[in-house]
Order: C-alpha cells, then structure tokens, then sequence
C-alpha cells in the first residue's frame, strides 16, 4: 500500500510535466533566478511576499540541468512527492488506515498535483507546515528528538518560504486552549505528554541550525545584511495587501467553492471537523480544531489566489480518513465504498484538469442575471484553478524562435521588441537572447524595425507607422485579464514558417 500510494502519486505528477506552458508566477521566478546568476545572491524584497529557500533552490536546479522547464519544476514535483510521502509517516502519530488514506487523497487530489507541477512558493510551504505539525504530535506523543528536528525546521522553512507562515502558528497556538477545553468536556486517549527524551543541548542545536538558515538565505549568503530586517518589515505590506485584495480580492466563501467543485474528500473532512469531540485521538482532534482554524482565517483574508488552497486543506484530509474511526462498524463496507467513489472523482477532477484543461481559462462567476441552471452549468464548466494561467498561444513566438536559435546559434542575436505591459513569462524564456528589448508604457525603441515585434493592441497602430519592413503577422494573448497583442515577424528572416505566404504587413518603404 506504502508503495502503490507514492508510486501514484509520482507518476501523476511527472506524467507530462512540461504540458502546458510557464505560468506568470513561474516566469518570475524564473527570472529572479537569472538575476542571481548575474548578481551572485537573492536580494530580498520585503514587498515581494515569498522567501528566499525557493529562489536558491531554483538556481541550483537551472545550473546543474540548464535553462528549461522541467528544470524550473523538477524541485517543486520532488517536494510535492515527498509531502505524499510524509502524510504516510503520520502514522507515528495518527492510527496507520488514516494516514494511508489521506496520503491516498492528497496522491489523487486535482489541487495537490496542479499545484504540486507549478514552480512556485505553496508546495514548500506545504511540506514545512506538515514538517511542523508532525513535529509537535510526535513531542506530544513520544517526547524524542527526531521530533524536536522536525518542529524546528518546519517553523524554519515556514519563515524561508512565505510570510502566511504566521497564519499557520498562531492557528496551532489558539488550537492548544481549545484543545484542553475540549478533553475537559470529552476527555481522549493520551491526555498527557509523553516525557521529554531530549536535552537542553539538542534544543540548542535545533534553534542553532534554524536561526542559522534563516539569516544565511535572508542576508543573501551574507552578500545583503539588510535584507534580514525584512523578516518584519514584510508585515506590514502584506497585512495592507491582505485586506485591500489588489485585484485579486474574493469573497470569504470561495476557499468552499473550489473544494465544492474538486475536492470532495477535503469537504468530507470540513464536515467531519464539526464532530471532532467524538475523535478519541488527541492528535486527530488537534489537526481538527487546528485545520478548521486555517481554513476560516484563509477565509477572512481578502486576497485569495487558488494555489493557496493546498496549504489551507491539507489538515483536512487526515480529518477525512479519520470516518474509519467513528462510523460504526456495521456500516464500514458502506462508508469505504463511498470512500472510495469520492477518491475516483478526485482521480478523475485531477486528470482532466491536468492533462487536458490545464492551460484554458473559464473562471467562475455567479451572475444574477443568469437563470440558476447556466450558473450550475458555468461552474462546472470552469477551472478556477487554472488562474491567470498563460495560454499555449505564447508558443506562436517562442517555437520559431528557439527552433531558429537551436538550428545555428547565431540566431540568438536576433533583435526583438516586446511593447506591451507584463509581458511574464517571456523574459525568462527569452533570456538566452541578449538584444530583446521590453518596452512599457510610454517608452519605445529608438528604432522600431526589429527581427521580430509583440505590440500591445492599443499601441499597433502608432508602430505600424514608423515600420518599414515587410512582416508577417499573428494575433497573440499571453494569458486573461490582459489586453492581446499583435505579433510580427521579419518575412526576410522568417519566411520558412509561413511557406507560400505573402506578408501580412508592408511598411513605408
């Protein structure tokens, strides 16, 4: 079972892996990793709202397998496998059928694994606050030092990954009074800590090692000391950030809807989490208590963004395969069947989101002027995970550049324009070419003919009269929400992509 369930969980996150094409976020941060290579460290932004690890990680991987996809995701698929892998060693803490089961849900769960193949913060953080809560059971528990190794460097690689980290231990904090009110009403099975098998000195190495990695990655490997003070000065941003949304803004019930619409296990356990007094388990309840406390303060914040959803319901699916404890055992065929239905459509959520809806956008919005039917029907439609997603359209750009460039190198140097705003991810796919130039706003190339052109729709028409070279054309759309752009091409340089076609454009000879 061990096996099959990491096996599974594997394959569907390596299946494919390079399906669809970098998402905003990725770029960025694929970007980021090329400026270390010019500067020699991470500079942290305390307005950035991520940590350092994941840059650092990032950067070693582009330099040992070069400048690709798979590369850029390769640590996230590997951190997300080994998260399957220790939702199974919950077993320490947790009866052995429910750690099975929720590591079987989170294998197959549509969020887990679409999350879990984007190079991006959420999956570290996953894996640190799992670290950190295995970490506090088990000193509860069983009171040895390899637990006392896992809190500390949960709590480290919360603080190296994301600033929400404060959400995950001031809800394990306010989950300890309420938990000792619960066994007072019901009392459970080891209601008393086990005694403490580590020392002073063992602590000290732990907090050592922590403090250690926190300044070492925050001062940029010692290059940029200041960069420590944003450890606090990030808050104040981010709790600005957190309740005015800065476009992303959704209301307090949409962590329900995109659990409503892929991930009927996790909502199984949010029911579950209502019944907790009936949980014998001390660290089943807490996970209860501490996992419902996630969910409603994710809830609160103002500024949502679907990938965060895999930090907030992890707790959950333990509270999910906990059903095996509390349904009596006359009815246990019955539960495990259904069980088992909820986990297949979450196999089958997860493989038509990933491998066959993974780059289109049909994002969700109830309209009161539509009848409740095309509501219903819109929302089944849609793929809210799928969120400011780049569309396959890019590859109308970048396949006949990276063909040309493959074929002879000198075609690295070709010139290009890119005239619009946000043009992520092109800049760090396009990087190996150094005479790309990006143009926002106001600012334009001194010379407006290029090898090829990426004009913003609204600026077309005042480039199309300072160009006086022949091209062919091509509408193109980065990703929604954002203005399309027109995209050009020299019919001089590129004419072996458009065989028997005339170009589309002349300009002013």
């Amino acid at each position: 079972m061990f096996w099959t369930i990491l096996l599974l969980a594997t394959a569907l996150r390596f299946f494919l892996l390079g399906i669809k094409p970098p998402h905003f976020d990725e770029g960025i941060n694929g970007w980021f990793v090329d400026q270390m290579l010019k500067n020699g460290f991470y500079k942290y932004d305390p307005t950035n709202y991520h940590g350092p690890l994941h840059f650092y990680v990032l950067f070693l991987s582009q330099n040992l397998l070069g400048r690709n996809l798979w590369a850029l995701r390769l640590p996230v698929v590997l951190v997300s496998i080994a998260c399957v892998w220790l939702a199974m060693r919950f077993d320490r803490v947790l009866p052995r059928s429910v750690a099975r089961l929720a590591a079987l849900a989170m294998a197959v769960s549509p969020a887990f694994i679409f999350y879990g193949r984007y190079s991006i913060h959420e999956v570290w953080l996953l894996l640190f606050s799992m670290m950190f809560m295995i970490g506090l059971l088990g000193l509860w528990l069983h009171g040895t030092v390899d637990y006392l190794w896992y809190t500390g460097i949960g709590i480290a690689g919360m603080i190296l990954t994301k600033e929400t980290y404060i959400i995950h231990l001031g809800c394990a904090l306010i989950a300890l009074p309420l938990l000792f009110i619960s066994m007072r009403i019901w009392p459970v099975e080891n209601p008393e800590p086990m005694k403490r098998k580590w020392t002073s000195i063992d602590l000290a190495m732990v907090c050592l090692v922590g403090v250690g990695a926190i300044i070492f990655f925050y001062s940029g490997t010692f290059f940029h000391w200041s960069g420590i003070k944003g450890l606090y000065q990030t808050f104040h941003v981010w709790f600005k950030t957190g309740r005015n949304g800065n476009g992303h803004e959704k209301p307090f019930y949409y962590w329900l809807i995109l659990i409503g619409r892929y991930e009927w296990p996790v909502c199984v356990g949010l029911v579950l989490c209502g019944f907790c007094q009936l949980f014998r388990n001390i660290s089943l309840r807490y996970l209860a208590i501490t996992g419902f406390g996630i969910f409603f303060a994710y809830s609160i914040v103002h500024y949502k963004t679907p990938w965060c959803v895999i930090s907030i319901i992890w707790p959950l699916i333990f509270i999910f395969g906990s059903f095996i404890l509390i349904v009596p055992k006359r009815w246990l065929t019955t539960s495990l069947a259904i069980a088992a239905l909820t986990l297949t459509t979450s196999l089958g959520w997860a493989i038509s989101l990933n491998y066959f809806r993974c780059s289109t956008f049909a994002d969700f919005g109830w309209n009161p002027e539509k009848t409740l039917a095309t509501n219903v029907a819109d929302f089944f439609w849609s793929e809210p995970y799928v969120y400011v997603q780049t569309y396959n359209d890019i590859y109308k750009l970048t396949t006949p550049l990276l063909e040309l460039a493959d074929a002879d190198p000198k075609y690295y140097h070709i010139t290009g324009h890119i005239i619009r705003a946000s043009p992520y991810p092109l800049p760090w796919i396009l990087d190996d070419f150094p005479r790309i130039g990006y143009y926002e706003h106001a600012s334009y190339p001194p010379t407006m003919d290029a090898d090829f052109l990426l004009v913003q729709e609204d600026k077309v028409a005042e480039v199309e009269s300072k160009l006086h070279d022949s091209y062919f054309t091509e509408p193109l759309t980065i990703r929604p929400y954002q203005d399309p752009s027109k995209l050009y091409f020299r019919a001089s340089l590129f004419k072996n992509f458009f065989p028997g076609k005339a170009p589309d454009f002349v300009g002013a000879h």
